[in-house]
């Protein structure tokens, strides 16, 4: 029997979702739910497209439902809205606001009796587990992670929300003597600034206050003002040329001491070198929906983390089979 799976939100990350699916044999796609009109919308694979206003309508019909709404409005909104009515799966990123969102969440989904699987994708996500991982077993150490070269798609999306952006992307770079200092081991302390570089380019309105945008950009909380900032205004044109990829990637790097003095120094490092960001991110969504909808025919209800996932419960393949392919 198939996972019967629905999409909220269409943009980039919906469309990944919509591929990854496909890649999945366990899973169905039942449809997309949108916000704008849904005889407007064109997806990559043949697919029934219906109004978000009529989720109601599919509360029965759906497993998990994937939402692929942005972190700095849409989420926030819809994450315990739609954990009301479904078992869901999304990739809120705001990593200071994650505590609150969570509670949100929670609180929603049980009092519905769902799911509701937040901060899926590589970072919160992937990431997330290896620090985890990295930390528990080298308990004497730092860890550090540092994102890119990429287009980070939470940031972008935050720049597009300013007034007076027409189209806008942005660039995590980290730093190359902050990386390598990370992985010689030395431990160093390094602040949020001292490990990133943030490069956003920009298409204005015509005639917007361009000096206003940049300055709220360089000191918009929990996605720049810690960062060094640079912010390029381009032509639309350029745009077209230059920045329709969304490729991403990063490290986390755990150094370590072990032995009765602390002499043996050990590093741990996890990378990702990915040519589409919301592909990848999608594709880690998919998995986790079926970890959801494994976890809900257990019975259990309330908000989740990547943190209390069993790996096996991502994977098509039984115990039995993990057990000898894997381990």
């Amino acid at each position: 029997m198939s996972i019967k799976i629905g999409i909220a939100g269409y943009g980039n990350l919906g469309r990944g979702v919509q591929l990854a699916i496909s890649q999945n044999p366990d899973m169905e796609l039942v449809g997309i739910f949108t916000r704008r009109n849904p005889k407007t919308l064109t997806p990559v694979l043949p697919c029934n497209v219906y109004s978000i206003d009529d989720c109601d309508a599919w509360k029965d019909k759906i497993d998990v439902m994937i939402l692929c709404g942005g972190s700095a409005t849409d989420l926030p909104e819809q994450g315990p809205a739609f954990a009301k009515l479904f078992h869901t799966v999304d990739s809120f990123d705001t990593h200071a606001k994650i505590p609150e969102y969570f509670a949100a969440v929670d609180s929603s989904a049980k009092a519905s009796g769902h799911i509701g699987l937040i901060s899926v994708g590589w970072d919160p996500g992937l990431f997330s587990l290896q620090r985890a991982l990295f930390s528990s077993v080298l308990s004497c150490g730092e860890t550090y992670t540092f994102w890119g070269k990429g287009v980070s798609q939470g940031h972008s999306d935050a720049i597009r929300r300013v007034e007076g952006v027409k189209r806008g992307v942005q660039y995590t770079i980290p730093i190359e003597e902050a990386v390598n200092r990370a992985r010689s081991g030395e431990n160093p302390a390094l602040s949020t600034r001292e490990k990133h570089l943030r490069e956003c380019f920009v298409v204005a309105e015509e005639g917007a206050d361009t000096a206003k945008i940049e300055k709220t950009i360089c000191e918009m909380p929990n996605y720049f003002a810690d960062y060094d900032t640079v912010v390029h205004f381009i032509s639309e044109e350029e745009f077209e040329k230059d920045h329709q990829a969304i490729p991403h990637g990063g490290f986390v790097i755990r150094g370590g001491k072990t032995g009765a003095d602390n002499k043996n120094r050990h590093v741990m490092e996890f990378s990702l070198k990915l040519d589409s960001n919301p592909e990848f991110t999608a594709s880690v969504l998919v998995a986790y929906a079926r970890a959801v909808y494994r976890l809900a025919q257990g019975g259990e209800i309330g908000a989740k983390t990547v943190l209390d996932i069993p790996f096996t419960l991502l994977s098509p393949k039984s115990p039995a089979e993990l057990r000898a392919e894997l381990l």
